[in-house]
């Protein structure tokens, strides 16, 4: 192989390696979560995400509540890019948790990178009074 190959190899893999540690860095970001149960089994949550918009191309687009078992038990969909507005809180009322369940978790999405790998877990077990406040660590 000639030297000119093997750097044009080289100076490939490189830029490929910025281009993956640049696009998995703007990943969604869930900062907390804020939940007051509204009856025996309704909870209304709010939500604190964080991401770098970069237009209608490239925004944290929606979060969920989950199960430890991955049903969803409610959708935020987020219609525009928060660019001007970070971190931002958006809410969501009616949310029905079965009552044998005391573990949940928010997932949040953004339309380059997908579904985030960090999720927030959610011990409803230490609400008190109806309220609880979840920070991500």
């Amino acid at each position: 192989m000639s030297r000119l190959s093997k750097l044009s190899i080289s100076t490939t893999f490189l830029y490929l390696l910025m281009y993956n540690n640049v696009t998995s860095a703007n990943t969604v970001q869930i900062i907390s979560a804020d939940l007051h149960n509204n009856s025996s089994n309704i909870w209304s949550i709010s939500v604190t995400l964080k991401h770098e918009d970069k237009g209608w191309e490239h925004f944290a687009d929606t979060w969920r509540v989950v199960s430890a078992k991955g049903d969803m038990l409610g959708k935020r969909v987020l219609y525009h890019p928060h660019e001007n507005e970070q971190p931002f809180t958006r809410s969501l009322a009616g949310i029905h948790v079965p009552k044998a369940m005391k573990v949940i978790y928010i997932e949040a999405h953004d339309k380059v990178h997908g579904w985030s790998e960090k999720r927030l877990k959610i011990d409803l077990n230490k609400a008190v009074n109806g309220r609880l406040t979840v920070n991500a660590k």
